[in-house]
């Protein structure tokens, strides 16, 4: 008979391990020795613990399920608990006790885990739901656009849920979607027949903006353009395919003209220089008929100017009121020679004068003596009154002799 710690073999060959609930037969074996007996079922036993080592390690460091590592434990249970090795089979079960409570262990910690993440991913998922719905009533159609894109890709990281939660969630997500790009489309539906409208509108500017191009009526034509400019800001803009085609061709015609315009209006403008270099000296000699000492030549002379001033034609604008003040300067000053001449020279201008100045002699000669008999009465009061009628009498009556002495009197 062999025997070690853990087992015995009999001498029939029957082979027996110790347990705490005493010897149980582990098997017989008649192929060889009791020694080589033993060393075969320590071998098994030896296999046993490192298939549960290997086990603990699987369930320590990688996901193994808890449905697959129990029917691993159970596998290996069996195997223990048909006592078919020798060795401490109590501690083999004790391990595989402690395994299984850790499988449970883990089990609950990731029914914990996946009832977080699941919580997690509701919260998240609602979140999206209430953003979304939020972006469906922007009018920032580019950027709520590309923020629901992001949405659906941040929706599709997400882990799913229970199925009705799952389905409630992503129908509210995809309505809020739908509304935006619904909204959208009629948008920019609207926008294209707006745009297709100012196309039709600046179409017709364009066309009379071409038409008015060759115009060389100057004032009102670039008083048009300057209305259709304000009537295509007013249109809005088409496609913009369109809209710079167009904006091009109304463009080039307005050139057309405002450029033909100012070759005109620069020639012009050489043209009234010109004409004021005549004038200034038109003006000039004018100026020498002053003063005027004899008038009939200076108004023949004066004459001669003028016709050939306004045969010249105009001058620049800002110099128009300083040169044409030059030649009315001298005009009146002939005219107020002709009025002193007439004045001078007419008949019964002169009677009417001298018969005014003998008329206020008169009186005045008249007041003088009343003014010396009242202070000779004593009557003082009416002699002041008297006086100063006849110093108004005396202002007029010099007056009167100035205007006479300009006939010559």
């Amino acid at each position: 008979m062999s025997s070690d710690p853990w087992g015995r073999v009999d001498e029939a060959g029957t082979v027996y391990v110790r347990t705490a609930e005493g010897e149980k037969v582990v098997g017989s074996w008649q192929a060889g020795s009791p020694e080589e007996a033993l060393a075969y079922f320590e071998r098994k036993y030896e296999g046993l613990v490192v298939e549960i080592g290997l086990l603990e390690r699987r369930v320590r460091t990688t996901d193994l399920s808890a449905k697959d590592a129990r029917t691993a434990i159970g596998h290996i249970r069996e195997q223990v608990d048909q006592h078919h090795a020798v060795g401490d089979l109590d501690a083999l079960r004790h391990r595989l006790d402690q395994l299984d409570q850790v499988v449970g262990e883990r089990q609950e910690e990731r029914r914990v885990s996946k009832a977080r993440q699941g919580e997690e991913a509701r919260r998240a998922k609602e979140e999206l739901v209430a953003e979304a719905e939020q972006l469906a009533d922007s009018e920032q159609w580019r950027v709520a656009g590309e923020r629901l894109r992001a949405l659906v890709d941040t929706w599709k990281g997400l882990p799913r849920l229970d199925r009705k939660t799952d389905d409630e969630l992503w129908h509210r997500f995809s309505h809020a979607r739908s509304a935006f790009s619904k909204r959208r489309k009629a948008h920019f539906a609207a926008l294209d027949a707006q745009r297709e409208e100012a196309r039709r509108t600046k179409e017709k500017l364009v066309a009379e903006a071409q038409e008015l191009s060759g115009s060389t009526d100057w004032g009102p034509t670039a008083a048009r353009y300057r209305e259709l400019m304000a009537s295509w800001k007013a249109a809005g803009r088409a496609q913009r395919d369109a809209e710079e085609d167009l904006w091009n061709r109304f463009r080039g015609a307005q050139d057309v003209f405002f450029q033909a315009r100012s070759a005109a209006f620069s020639e012009r403008d050489a043209e009234q220089r010109e004409n004021l270099t005549r004038k200034e000296e038109l003006a000039a000699e004018a100026e020498k008929l002053l003063p005027v000492t004899d008038l009939r030549a200076a108004r023949a002379a004066f004459r001669s100017v003028n016709e050939r001033w306004e045969a010249i034609g105009h001058v620049p604008r800002d110099a128009r009121p300083r040169i044409e003040g030059r030649m009315q300067a001298v005009e009146r000053a002939i005219e107020e020679a002709e009025e002193a001449e007439w004045r001078r020279t007419n008949p019964e201008a002169r009677a009417r004068a001298a018969g005014l100045t003998g008329q206020l002699q008169s009186a005045v000669d008249k007041l003088r003596s009343q003014v010396d008999a009242a202070r000779a009465a004593g009557n003082h009061a009416k002699a002041d009154k008297l006086a100063r009628e006849l110093e108004g009498r005396q202002a007029l009556l010099d007056q009167a002799l100035k205007g006479l002495q300009e006939f010559g009197g």
